[in-house]
């Protein structure tokens, strides 16, 4: 336990200093400096599950998990929560990855499965506010503009926007 509260005094001293450091510095430094952060961060936590306080660290990498950008500027968590609408998708039989064209599956999608797509409990009530809300967030992601590839999954949450909106009614 003393080993836990020591390394998490050290990365709190560590994260002041550097937090002291970035706003005096230059972009460059700034970059430099927060790669390291996150490096040390990680490298702390895998120290910390070795060390059998798997349930200490696991909070510690969710809290880096943000700062950690992917070259599309994506977080960590974004390209998570995308990876995980389309395996939810590819599971349904919605959308499937190795055809071209137009021959494309025309289920239409179940109430759970469009509550799992939008990310909202299908057991909870939701305003026409916050289906909206959930739906730009998604779509600002995948929209056809961005990427033309991904027009049939779009079409895929507009079908699941709709389905959820009729059944808040």
């Amino acid at each position: 336990m003393n080993i836990f509260f020591l390394t998490l005094f050290i990365f709190v001293l560590l994260y002041l200093t550097l937090n002291w450091f970035i706003k005096t510095s230059s972009a460059k430094i700034s970059k430099t400096i927060r790669t390291l952060t996150i490096i040390t961060s990680i490298v702390l936590a895998l120290i910390m599950a070795y060390a059998g306080r798997f349930i200490f660290s696991l909070p510690f990498l969710m809290m880096v998990l943000p700062l950690v950008k992917t070259k599309a500027g994506f977080t960590l968590l974004q390209v998570l929560r995308f990876w995980s609408l389309l395996r939810i998708l590819k599971n349904s039989g919605k959308f499937n990855f190795n055809q071209s064209g137009s021959n494309f599956n025309t289920q239409n999608i179940s109430r759970d499965e469009a509550y799992k797509i939008l990310n909202l409990d299908p057991g909870k009530r939701y305003s026409k506010e916050e289906i909206l809300n959930s739906y730009k967030k998604i779509m600002k992601k995948i929209h056809p503009d961005i990427s033309p590839e991904l027009s049939r999954l779009a079409s895929i949450v507009n079908e699941a926007k709709e389905i959820v909106i009729k059944d808040s009614a």
